[in-house]
């Protein structure tokens, strides 16, 4: 990273923060910098959200790497922990290697 470019993961997480605020604040969208993640309670709604958050993000000239998404999965790995259905557990790599 440039000298002069120390922030910028901060200046990016503003500027996700800002862009799906409103989505981020109902809940169905979670952003950490460069990682989002949609969760909805039902499928019908889902992929208008996800429609959504990739408009939201190409108005400010941002796309996302389709080899890099997961589409329509009842759990993901999300910051280091699993999350699905059932809420946010440890991976089992984690555990396994605490219990050993």
């Amino acid at each position: 990273m440039l000298f002069g470019l120390k922030n910028s993961p901060v200046t990016f997480q503003a500027i996700m923060n800002k862009i799906l605020r409103d989505l981020i604040n109902t809940g169905e969208v979670a952003s950490f910098i460069d990682d989002i993640i949609v969760g909805t309670e039902k499928k019908e709604g889902h992929d208008g959200v996800v429609e959504e958050v990739i408009k939201m993000m190409e108005e400010i000239d941002l796309y996302v790497k389709l080899e890099k998404c997961k589409w329509k999965v009842k759990e993901v790995e999300f910051l280091g922990v699993v999350v699905g259905p059932d809420g946010i557990k440890m991976k089992k790599e984690k555990v396994k290697a605490v219990l050993d």
